[in-house]
């Protein structure tokens, strides 16, 4: 068995249309934390993102992580619900480290400000590249509500 890095580690997200990157993300959290807890926007906290009528409801979205979770193998997690981009990370004194791509890393440091400021130690940020798409740099739920690529980030015929 191999020794993971670090006990806990946190990611979040949406998880709209679970693609490519996500489950980059994910994976990438499961190999580098012995146990992962996934920040889950809700409904609530979407309302303004691109194309936010066509997100999937929080309750699809989490059917979404679990199916993945279960195909992969993965038990060690544990999904709760998040109203905020800090969500649950300011206040967990046991975790270690965040996984974040590099369009999110912004987030990981406004994490680690808040830790900060409540007197917990900064979280070890991981970062994973981005998943291209055939038609740009990266495969986003965005692209993918908006009709033009699939989660695979192959481009859709119009």
């Amino acid at each position: 068995m191999v020794r993971k890095p670090y006990r806990k580690v946190v990611v979040g997200g949406t998880f709209d249309r679970l693609h490519l990157g996500h489950k980059a993300l994910l994976r990438k959290a499961f190999e580098v934390g012995k146990y992962v807890y996934v920040g889950l926007t809700s409904d609530e906290m979407i309302r303004n993102k691109p194309y936010a009528e066509k997100i999937l409801p929080y309750e699809l979205r989490l059917r979404d992580l679990i199916k993945f979770f279960e195909v992969n193998g993965y038990s060690n997690y544990r999904i709760i619900k998040i109203n905020s981009a800090i969500g649950f990370a300011d206040r967990m004194k046991s975790l270690e480290a965040i996984v974040v791509s590099e369009e999110t890393y912004k987030g990981a440091l406004v994490v680690n400000k808040a830790r900060e400021e409540r007197g917990l130690p900064p979280l070890d940020i991981i970062t994973i590249g981005l998943v291209r798409s055939r038609i740009g740099p990266k495969i986003s739920s965005s692209l993918i509500r908006a009709g033009l690529i699939d989660p695979f980030g192959n481009p859709l015929k119009k």
